[in-house]
């Protein structure tokens, strides 16, 4: 399969390091003009000189994606220096562990406003230029605690799961101009958020117990996702949420396969 991304206009949201700053390189090589946003300026700045590399246009904006000012802001920015937006991801995010009982209200109040009321105000934003264009796509990242919490994962969990809806609901609204939305559930993805890999052997071991296939995901297996939801092969797909987690909890003990597999 051939996946053709050349001279489309693309935005990625949390993208001064971690898995956005991988999306953004990654869509860069596929010849993508890439808008890259995070509260982040150092990281920014680095991934401009990574960018500068390779021969397509990118802009690096400082953003904060619950201020609905500055997004649009960068939006006509965007569609000044470069005319259209043919592609919106959505994918910064925070957590904030604790229990119910205990949790600080402000926290809960800034995870669903990043990873939630964030989605809502980007997607907004680049709506009117899309329909203007009766083409886009949304990229939304949800999480696999979308699909199963995690103890001490309420404000995450249930914050994930409201964007895996809210793509279902714009992915209906949006269809009659030829957009589509869909999400993305990572799983066991190593990152600087999330620490998977720098914890103990054993630990390691226990969480890998729950995947069918039994390693760490990475940033790339990310990227060729989205890659594919931006192309044209990804035409008649709207209103998903696809995991991406190695099978996780597939079978209710995925490692039994391994333990009784005579490799």
């Amino acid at each position: 399969m051939h996946i053709d991304l050349a001279g489309r206009v693309g935005i990625v949201t949390g993208a001064a390091r971690g898995i956005g700053r991988d999306l953004v390189l990654r869509l860069a090589d596929e010849g993508v003009t890439t808008v890259a946003i995070d509260i982040n300026a150092e990281g920014l700045a680095s991934l401009g000189e990574e960018l500068a590399k390779l021969d397509v246009p990118s802009s690096q904006l400082v953003c904060d994606v619950t201020d609905a000012d500055r997004i649009q802001e960068v939006v006509e920015e965007t569609l000044q220096q470069y005319g259209r937006i043919d592609v919106l991801v959505n994918n910064a995010g925070v957590v904030a562990g604790g229990a119910v009982d205990t949790l600080a209200e402000e926290r809960w109040r800034h995870c669903h406003d990043v990873n939630l009321t964030g989605t809502f105000l980007m997607c907004r934003a680049v709506i009117p230029t899309m329909k203007k264009q009766r083409a886009g796509r949304i990229i939304n990242a949800s999480s696999f605690a979308a699909i199963i919490p995690s103890i001490g994962g309420a404000a995450y969990a249930s914050s994930k799961a409201a964007v895996a809806h809210f793509t279902r609901e714009i992915a209906g609204e949006l269809g009659p101009w030829g957009i589509t939305a869909n999400a993305y559930a990572p799983g066991m993805i190593p990152t600087q958020m999330n620490h998977f890999a720098e914890r103990s052997p054993e630990q390691q071991e226990r969480l890998k117990d729950m995947l069918t296939i039994r390693r760490w995901g990475s940033t790339e297996d990310i990227a060729n996702l989205v890659c594919f939801l931006a192309s044209d092969q990804a035409n008649y797909i709207t209103g998903t949420l696809v995991d991406v987690s190695g099978g996780k909890f597939a079978t209710q003990a995925p490692h039994l396969a391994y333990d009784r597999a005579d490799l």
